[in-house]
This record gives structure tokens, sequence and C-alpha cells, in this order.
């Protein structure tokens, strides 16, 4: 059944938001000259993907996760993308493929041991990773590794339909500050 959700919002989410979607792609073509960003990322079963996000940072910053990099990294509409959660829509994609889901852990870096350790111990890649979750909502993020995927293996375990729209709902109003940047 989310599956067959997740299909239904991110098509169309990616076809009535496809004004806004080049709106920002070419506003990030005069911020940073490069307004996609590609990161493999861990997926279900620790299989690889490829996220697609809209640029926020510089495009010489270290491929590390968001707590680790500076502030100075992110750019003026980098921030606005971030406040607004609008670097987010291009994982639509990602949905769409069935690679993400709209609400699942948020996908790590493979550089990130620590979580990768903790994740696996937990559970964690039984699912596909999501644009948003309890740990999101819940200002939860990969600086704190166990507790991350204590969190999210809890959000697996316990999910339900209303869950999953109350999850969305939350990231849509402002809930959860996502991953925060080192200042």
């Amino acid at each position: 059944m989310i599956r067959l959700l997740d299909f239904i919002f991110a098509f169309t989410g990616l076809v009535l938001g496809f004004p806004i979607l080049m709106l920002l792609f070419v506003i990030g073509l005069f911020d940073t000259g490069s307004p996609l960003f590609f990161q493999k990322r861990v997926g279900r079963n620790q299989k690889p993907f490829t996220l697609v996000k809209f640029r926020t940072m510089s495009k010489d910053t270290a491929s590390v996760a968001t707590h680790l990099a500076s502030s100075a990294s992110i750019t003026k509409f980098g921030s606005f993308l971030r406040k607004t959660k609008l670097d987010e829509l291009p994982q639509l994609w990602n949905v769409l493929k069935g690679e993400m889901s709209l609400v699942g852990p948020r996908p790590g870096l493979f550089n990130q041991q620590e979580l990768l350790e903790q994740r696996e111990r937990y559970g964690v890649y039984k699912v596909r990773p999501g644009i948003t979750g309890l740990a999101q909502v819940s200002e939860i993020d990969m600086s704190t590794p166990e507790l991350l995927a204590q969190t999210d293996a809890k959000m697996i375990a316990s999910l339900t339909l209303r869950d999953y729209f109350k999850y969305i709902l939350q990231t849509v109003t402002g809930k959860g500050s996502g991953d925060r940047v080192k200042n």
C-alpha cells in the first residue's frame, strides 16, 4: 500500500511541481552553475543508489555528512532551499524509481561507518530509505548514529498509514530542522 502511495504522490508531485522544479533549477544555475547534486547513498539492503537533490552548497564542498560540513559552504539560495525543504523535491524521482520512499530512514553515506554498523544492528536496511521520517521530525540527525538507528528502527516497527501521512504533514509544515550544519 505504501509503495503505491509513494508512486502516486511522487508522480503527481513531479508533474504538478514541474514549473517550480524548473524555476529552482534555473535559479540554481545562477547560484552555483550546477543546480543538481548527485551522491551515492546507502539504500535498501545496503545497495547503493544515486540520490538527487538541489545543490545547497558550493560545488567544491567535501562529500561528508551534513553535520560535518561547514555552514560557510551553504550558498544564499541554498540556505533558502534548506529552510523551505525545497532542496528535497528532486528526490521524488528517487521515490518514483522505487529507490526511496516518502517516509523512511534518511539514506546515509557509505563513509559513515558508525551509522552503517548501528543501522545494520537494528535492521534499518530492510526498508527503503525515505525523504522524511520520525527522526527528521524529532530533530535527530546523523551526528548521533545510535540514537538515529534506534529511532529509525522504532519507526519501522510501528509505521502505520496514519504515521506515514503525519510525518509527511509535519515535514511540509516545517517540523524538524533536518540535518544540521555546524557553524
